[in-house]
C-alpha cells in the first residue's frame, strides 16, 4: 500500500480532551521543541512504570536517546502527549511495520501522578483515530500479564481486540475501525468526563471575580452584586487590589491572597491582562474561568490567535473555559443559585435552559423572557466558545431534572458530528430548540432534522415554541380545534395551521351535537367554533371540554377579543379548567388587545401559554407536532451493509493521485460498495442526482433530487450530514416536494424507493469509510420501477490533496 507524506506537524491532530475525572487537558502531537519536556516526563516515571513500559527490568535511557523520541515523521511514527500543564502527563507512540503497513505497533505511558485517572483510554481513541487516517488498521501492543490498569483499557474500549494466550506477556491486536460497542463506550466515558467537568462551573462551591470595580453599574461591580444578591451559598471574592469592600464583601489584592482556590473565576479585566490573570489561575487550582472580557476574536486574527492559545493553555492546566466576550453563567436550581453574570435582569426559576453565543444578545434574552414569565433552570452565554461547548451543556442539561427545555443560540458549530450525536440521544426525552442566522444553510438545517433539534426563524419564534413545550404537552398528532368569539383572527389562525403543517378537521358528529345545545344560539359548530362576541365564559368551557373530548382533535387554539373590560379573567379561568381536565392534549391561547392576559393564565404550574396574535400560536404548534412526530418514529441505524469490500476501495484510492479518479476507477471503487455503473434506458419516471460535497464544518453533504426543472428552478433539493441511517435515508428520499412523482401518487406505477434508499446508505458508508472521497457525483440516476432497483448511469470522483491539511 502507497500512503502519501505528510507535513512536518499535522495541527489538525491538536484537540482538547477530558479524562474520566473530569479533569481537562490537551492532547497533541509531539514536537521537537518537547525533547527537554520529554526528558522530563521520564524522569518523572517510577520503576514499576518504567518496568511496563520496557517489558521487563529497568533500564533508564540516556537522555540523548530520550530526546530523539521528540521527532517524528507523524506518518510512520506518531507520538501524542497530553498535558497537565506545561509538562507531559501521558504519551501514546504508534510505529508503522514496514513489512505490513496496515500493522503498528502502540506503546503508552502515563506519569504515576495520573494513573487510574482515565489518561490511557483517552489517548487510546486519539491514536486510534489518527493511525484510521493514516491507513492503519490494526495496532499492535504487549503488556506485562500483571498491568492491569492497560490490560483494561484495551478490553474496555469497545475496539475488536485480539489477545494471546495468558503468559508474562500478552499480545494485544486492536482494530482501530470505530465499531458501534466502541463508540457507544467513548460516548459513556465523554458524558460521565464533561459532567464532572462543568460541575465547578455550574454548581461551584466558592467564586471568585477578578476586576471586581467598587463603582455600580460596572460589569466587575455587577457580577459580585448579583452573586450576592442571588442567594449564592459558598463564598465570594472579589479580587481589586485597590478596593478593601466590593457591594459588601470583602475584597482581595490578587488571586494568590485568597483563602483558598475557588472552583470558579470570573475575569472581566483589560484584554492583555487576560493571560497573566488565567496563568494566576492556573497555579492556584482554579478548576474553571469566564472570561467576560472582550477584545479577542471579534478583534481581528491575532485576537482570534490569542483567544486560542487562551484555551490551550486552559486545557493543559485542567482548567475549563468559557468566553471570551460573554456574560456569564446562571444557574438558578436550589442546589446552587448561581448568578455569576452582570446581566440587570436575573431569570425566575424554570425549567428551560439556554446557551447563547452572543454575550451582548443575552441580555436582551434574559430580560425578554423575564417579561414573558418563561423561567429558566440555566442561562450560559459561551461567547467565542474556544473551549465550553454547546453539545458540553447539552450532556450537563441532559441528566439535570431541574431542565425540560433546552433553547440553543448557535453561530458557529465546534464539532458538529458530536453536536448531532448528543442531540439526537437527547432529543428524544427533552425538546433542544435552536436559533441559527443562516436561513438558507442546507447543512445547517440538516444537522438539525436528522438530530431532532427543532429550528425556528427568529428570537422571537424560538420563545414562542418555548413559551409552549415549557408548560404543555407536544401534541399527539397534527389536527387542531379553533374555538373563537370573532372570525377574522379565526380565518387567520387556521391560514397560519395550514402553512405549519397543521390541519383544522371537522369536528365528530357526536361533538357537534353536545355543542349545538349548550352554546349560543347562533354558534357555529363547525371547526373553528365561532362562539360570536356574545360568548360567555361558560360557553368557552363547554367548548374546549367538547373539542379535547373529540377522539379527532389533538390540540386547541383559543381566541378571544375581549369585547368588554371585565371578561378576560373569567375566560382564562375557563380555559385553564378545561386544560387541567386534558394534561394529554396542549392548549394554547391568543387574547387578542388583552393586555396582562399571560399573568390571568397562569394557576400555579398550571400554564396556558398566550400569545398576541394567533398565527405565533399556530406556527409554535406546528414545531411541536412535528417534533413529536419525529419523537414517535423509530429511531433509525446505519445499518450493515451486503456486498461491501472496503479494503479494495481502499486498495483503489492509495492506487489514485489526488484530483479526479478515472472514469474506470470510480465505477470499480463503487462496485465495492454494491453500486453498478452502466448506462440503461431511463426508467418511468424522472431520472435522478446523488452527491457528496466535503464541507469545511459538517463533512460529507449528501444531495439528492430529481434532475432537470425540480432542482434546477424549484431547488427541490435534500440534504443530509454523513454518517445517515436508514431513517435519514427514508425520510431524505421522501422529503421533495416532487416526491408524488416517485411514489405512485401521480397514477404511475412509481419508483424503487427502497433501492434508492440503499443507493443512499450505500454513499454515504463509501464517503465515511474513505475520507479522502472530497467530491462525489451520480447524474443521471435511473428511477425503475418497484422491485427492478436503480441504475447509475455515470459517476465522477475526486479526491481530496490530504497533504495539505496533516490527513485526517
Amino acid at each position: 500500500m502507497t500512503t502519501p507524506p505528510y507535513p512536518s506537524y499535522p495541527e489538525d491532530l491538536e484537540r482538547p480532551g477530558l479524562v474520566r475525572t473530569g479533569r481537562s487537558t490537551f492532547v497533541r502531537p509531539i514536537r521537537p521543541e518537547d525533547a527537554d519536556r520529554l526528558v522530563r516526563f521520564v524522569g518523572t516515571l517510577s520503576r514499576a512504570t518504567l518496568a511496563y513500559r520496557s517489558l521487563g527490568p529497568v533500564v533508564r535511557a540516556r537522555d540523548d536517546v530520550i530526546r530523539r523520541g521528540a521527532h517524528v515523521d507523524y506518518l510512520n511514527e506518531l507520538a501524542l502527549v497530553a498535558l497537565a500543564g506545561d509538562e507531559i502527563a501521558g504519551l501514546v507512540r504508534y510505529v508503522r511495520d514496514p513489512e505490513e503497513p496496515e500493522h503498528a505497533e502502540v506503546t503508552f505511558t502515563i506519569r504515576d501522578d495520573h494513573q487510574s485517572e482515565g489518561f490511557g483510554r483517552l489517548l487510546l481513541e486519539h491514536i486510534a483515530a489518527a493511525a484510521r487516517a493514516r491507513g492503519i488498521r490494526v495496532l499492535e501492543a504487549d503488556v506485562l500479564a500483571d498491568n492491569a490498569r492497560m490490560i483494561n483499557v484495551f478490553l474496555g474500549s469497545g475496539y475488536r481486540i485480539e489477545a494471546g494466550p495468558p503468559g508474562q506477556i500478552i499480545h494485544f491486536e486492536i482494530a482501530v475501525d470505530p465499531q458501534a460497542q466502541a463508540v457507544a463506550r467513548a460516548e459513556r466515558r465523554e458524558q460521565t468526563a464533561v459532567r464532572r467537568s462543568l460541575k465547578p462551573l455550574l454548581e461551584p462551591r466558592s467564586v471568585a471575580v477578578i476586576g471586581a470595580n467598587r463603582d455600580p453599574l460596572t460589569i466587575g461591580h455587577e457580577i459580585v452584586a448579583n452573586l450576592l444578591r442571588g442567594g449564592f451559598a459558598g463564598s465570594v471574592f472579589p479580587v481589586n487590589p485597590r478596593a478593601g469592600q466590593i457591594a459588601g464583601a470583602r475584597a482581595y489584592a490578587s488571586v494568590r491572597d485568597l483563602p483558598e482556590p475557588p472552583d470558579l473565576a470570573l475575569v472581566a479585566v483589560r484584554a492583555e491582562a487576560v493571560p497573566g490573570v488565567v496563568r494566576e489561575c492556573a497555579e492556584v487550582g482554579v478548576k474553571a474561568v469566564v472570561v467576560v472580557s472582550t477584545g479577542f476574536g471579534e478583534t481581528g486574527a491575532e485576537g482570534r490567535a490569542g483567544e486560542l492559545e487562551l484555551a490551550r493553555f486552559a486545557r493543559a492546566s485542567g482548567m475549563r473555559l468559557v468566553g471570551p466576550n460573554c456574560m456569564g453563567v446562571v444557574n438558578t436550581t436550589p442546589a446552587a443559585r448561581l448568578a455569576a453574570t452582570f446581566s440587570p435582569a436575573l431569570p425566575t426559576p424554570g425549567r428551560v435552559a439556554m446557551s447563547s453565543q452572543s454575550g451582548p444578545l443575552g441580555l436582551a434574552v434574559l430580560d425578554f423572557a423575564r417579561r414573558l414569565r418563561l423561567g429558566f433552570s440555566g442561562f450560559v452565554s459561551v461567547g467565542h466558545a474556544v473551549d465550553v461547548s454547546t453539545d458540553e451543556l447539552l450532556q450537563w442539561w441532559e441528566e439535570d431534572p431541574g431542565t425540560s427545555v433546552i433553547l440553543l443560540h448557535v453561530e458557529t458549530f465546534g464539532d458538529p458530528r458530536r453536536f448531532a450525536r448528543v442531540a439526537r440521544r437527547i432529543a428524544p426525552r427533552k425538546p433542544i430548540v435552536a436559533v441559527h442566522p443562516g436561513h438558507a444553510d442546507s447543512a445547517v438545517s440538516s444537522l438539525f432534522a436528522q438530530s431532532g433539534v427543532i429550528r425556528t426563524r427568529s428570537l422571537q419564534e424560538l420563545f414562542d415554541v418555548a413559551l409552549l413545550l415549557a408548560h404543555q404537552p407536544p401534541p399527539p398528532g397534527n389536527r387542531v380545534a379553533v374555538i373563537t368569539n370573532a372570525g377574522g383572527p379565526a380565518a387567520l389562525t387556521v391560514g397560519a395551521c395550514a402553512a405549519s403543517g397543521l390541519c383544522v378537521p371537522a369536528l365528530g358528529e357526536r361533538t357537534r351535537q353536545a355543542l349545538r345545545p349548550a352554546l349560543a344560539p347562533h354558534a357555529d359548530v363547525s371547526n373553528p367554533i365561532d362562539l360570536t362576541p356574545t360568548a360567555t365564559a361558560a360557553h368557552y368551557r363547554q367548548a374546549l371540554d367538547a373539542a379535547l373530548a373529540d377522539d379527532g382533535i389533538d390540540a386547541a387554539v383559543v381566541l378571544f377579543m375581549p369585547p368588554l373590560a371585565d371578561k378576560p379573567d373569567e375566560v382564562a379561568s375557563a380555559i385553564l379548567d378545561a386544560a387541567a381536565a386534558r394534561p394529554d392534549k396542549p392548549v394554547l391561547a391568543s387574547f387578542l388587545g388583552g393586555a396582562g392576559v399571560a399573568d390571568l393564565l397562569h394557576r400555579g404550574d398550571l400554564v396556558v401559554p398566550t400569545y398576541t396574535f394567533p398565527e405565533a400560536a399556530a406556527t409554535s404548534l406546528g414545531h411541536a407536532a412535528a417534533y413529536q412526530t419525529w419523537r414517535s418514529t423509530p429511531a433509525g441505524v446505519v445499518p450493515d451493509l451486503s456486498g461491501v469490500d472496503a479494503d479494495r476501495a481502499r486498495s483503489l484510492i492509495a492506487s489514485c493521485a489526488p484530483g479526479p479518479v478515472p472514469a474506470t476507477v470510480a465505477a470499480d471503487l463503487l462496485a465495492s460498495y454494491g453500486i453498478a455503473v452502466h448506462d440503461s434506458e431511463p426508467g418511468p419516471g424522472p431520472d435522478a442526482f446523488l452527491t457528496v460535497r466535503a464541507d469545511p464544518v459538517f463533512g460529507p453533504v449528501v444531495a439528492f433530487g430529481l434532475t432537470g426543472d425540480y432542482a434546477d428552478l424549484m431547488a427541490d433539493v435534500a440534504h443530509r450530514v454523513t454518517p445517515l441511517s436508514d431513517r435519514d435515508a427514508r425520510e431524505m428520499v421522501r422529503s421533495l416536494r416532487a416526491t408524488p412523482l416517485l411514489d405512485g401518487r401521480t397514477g404511475g406505477p412509481g419508483v424503487d424507493l427502497a433501492a434508492l434508499e440503499e443507493t443512499v446508505l450505500r454513499i454515504s458508508a463509501m464517503v465515511e469509510d474513505h475520507p479522502e472521497i472530497e467530491a462525489l457525483e451520480l447524474r443521471p440516476v435511473r428511477l425503475l420501477p418497484p422491485g427492478d432497483g436503480v441504475t447509475v448511469a455515470h459517476a465522477t470522483i475526486q479526491l481530496a490533496d490530504n497533504t495539505a491539511a496533516g490527513g485526517s
